[in-house]
């Protein structure tokens, strides 16, 4: 069952990509513009290059990568002994998270402009923990399996 929701991830990122995290506004009587990863990411691209890197490592390349290996994984095309670093992969996804939580957090705290949460950052959220969970089970499975042969020899 992990191998195939593991599979479910490789079509829910991209959705969630480009789904809508946030509405925001300048001022509550404007009307809102939508933002999703993808328009963040081009913002940040024609503004701040390293930091749109940065962001693009956590909030693509990191999780995917993270989510192919759990597959090569749970079919045997790939060494056991990749798992923790596919667990940090996926603490670098989480860091994605936090910066959303954050933005979120300071503008509202500023009180200037206006944001609305939007199913996207539901959904990318739960991408990332579903990410984490199951390379969690993944790694417990691993080690079950091998504590069970050590303990026949």
């Amino acid at each position: 069952m992990l191998r195939y929701l593991n599979l479910a991830l490789l079509v829910a990122y991209p959705v969630a990509w480009f789904a809508p995290l946030m509405r925001a506004g300048l001022l509550p009587l404007f009307g809102l513009s939508e933002i999703s990863v993808m328009t963040g990411l081009q913002s940040l691209w024609a503004s701040d290059v390293f930091l749109a890197l940065v962001v693009t490592v956590f909030a693509l390349f990191a999780p995917y990568i993270k989510t192919i290996g759990l597959a090569l994984l749970h079919w045997n095309l790939l060494s056991a002994r990749c798992l923790s670093a596919l667990h940090v992969l996926g603490k670098l996804a989480m860091a994605d998270i936090f910066l959303i939580a954050l933005y979120i957090t300071l503008t509202k705290g500023i009180g200037v402009g206006r944001i609305e949460v939007a199913w996207g950052l539901y959904l990318f959220t739960a991408c990332i923990l579903a990410s984490l969970w199951i390379g969690l089970r993944t790694e417990q499975n691993r080690d079950m399996r091998a504590t069970v042969s050590d303990s026949e020899t």
